[in-house]
């Protein structure tokens, strides 16, 4: 009869949640108190034993989504941007965790988003700004979530990752990132014009070398072949005037008319002078056979 009493106490005991008996849930860690000092902490799924007649805290080891408000956040280059970020934690070690928090879950989400909030503004207060909204926001986010889970670490807390959900800037900075950008636009502008002058004038340089290489070659290509015309020339005019010593004498005497007497000249010259002896002669070369 004892032992069925006894039984009945417990059984009682175990579905208020007194012990001895514990059902612990998949997702649930639970701490056995006694007289206000724990006894065990289970953490497995499945039926525990404990001592009697304890008080059995219950808490939630499933992972957590805690949101924060946007704060302004200054990075290395003294630029303000609003950021909004959340955090997703865990209580790894709920006698840790009861130690630390005795108020309550509150109270831990007050102090997780102190320290969270500390590390985001320490990270980013390292980068510039581009390096934040675009080159290296994977691995700052992965940082700021390594390191914020280390600092939880004595809470009996762990935090899996730190997301920003919005980077923005107050209107102010915006205003002044787009100078920026402009103003480096205009950098960049300058620059690629001054390279593509740079690169004009060496090209302009080098096209003028190139020409007056080329006219030099052809100057000196025609001075060569002009020579080589008045060689031949002269070469034949000895051939034709060893050949007719007196016809090449009329042709040469009529061709220095033709050059001299055009249309409209007029020569003052007494008419017995040696520029017209080939008309005395009456077209008939001298003697001699010195005509002009």
């Amino acid at each position: 009869m004892l032992l069925l009493v006894l039984l009945l106490v417990f059984g009682v005991t175990s579905f208020l949640g007194f012990g001895p008996v514990v059902m612990n849930r998949e997702g649930e860690q639970r701490i056995a108190v006694l007289l206000g000092d724990p006894v065990s902490v289970i953490t497995k799924p499945g039926l525990a034993l404990t001592l009697p007649f304890v008080n059995v805290q219950v808490y939630d080891g499933r992972w957590r989504h805690l949101p924060t408000k946007p704060r302004v956040v200054q990075t290395l280059d003294l630029e303000q941007i609003v950021v909004d970020h959340y955090a997703v934690w865990r209580i790894a070690d709920p006698l840790q965790f009861r130690r630390t928090f005795p108020s309550g879950l509150l109270e831990a989400e007050t102090q997780i988003d102190q320290q969270v909030r500390g590390q985001v503004r320490e990270v980013i207060g390292r980068k510039r700004l581009m390096q934040v909204l675009k080159d290296e926001r994977d691995a700052i986010l992965n940082e700021i979530a390594h390191k914020s889970s280390e600092a939880a670490q004595r809470f009996g807390v762990e935090i899996r990752d730190v997301r920003i959900n919005r980077t923005e800037l107050p209107k102010e900075t915006e205003e002044n990132v787009y100078a920026r950008m402009r103003a480096e636009r205009d950098r960049l502008a300058r620059k690629y014009r001054a390279e593509g002058e740079e690169q004009a004038r060496a090209i302009r340089a080098e096209a003028d070398r190139a020409a007056q290489v080329i006219v030099a070659e052809a100057r000196r290509d025609a001075e060569v072949e002009r020579g080589k015309g008045d060689a031949e020339a002269a070469r034949i005019y000895a051939e034709a005037y060893a050949q007719d010593a007196e016809f090449y004498a009329f042709v040469r005497g009529l061709e220095a008319y033709r050059k001299t007497l055009g249309k409209g000249t007029t020569l003052v010259l007494p008419p017995d002078h040696e520029f017209f002896r080939l008309f005395q002669s009456g077209g008939e070369l001298p003697a001699d056979g010195k005509g002009r």
